[in-house]
């Protein structure tokens, strides 16, 4: 089976940087891609799993608040990453929540479970 690309649908390119600021490739592995063998492939799958996600402002699909998505975890990566997993998700629900309406959100999914909730 053929490596996937990266591409998300939402290429624009940051001039600063030369990577396009969907998938995070640089301008030469877009160009090469097409040319690359699997190996190469992967190997440009590796950096891009590599990078820190970029932090986003977002607003809140509850509440309206505005909050950072990607950053101030305890390993560096986004803060949700530290809150426990409810599996699976309840559909329906949004996926943007802030700090305070997500833990509300999966204080409430854990009892729907029967599960204790521990927002660590």
């Amino acid at each position: 089976m053929s490596v996937v690309s990266p591409c998300v649908g939402a290429c624009a390119l940051d001039a600063a940087t030369q990577t396009c600021t969907g998938c995070q490739r640089t301008v030469d592995e877009i160009a090469a891609w097409s040319a690359m063998d699997d190996e190469e492939k992967r190997a440009v799958w590796a950096r891009l799993l590599s990078l820190k996600p970029r932090v986003r402002e977002k607003r809140c699909d509850a509440c309206g608040a505005a909050f950072g998505c990607g950053s101030g975890g305890k390993d560096g990566s986004c803060w949700c990453n530290d809150l426990p997993n409810v599996l699976p998700p309840t559909p329906g629900v949004a996926d943007c929540l802030c700090p305070d309406c997500l833990r509300a959100r999966l204080a409430a999914e854990h009892a729907a479970r029967g599960l204790p909730f521990d927002a660590r």
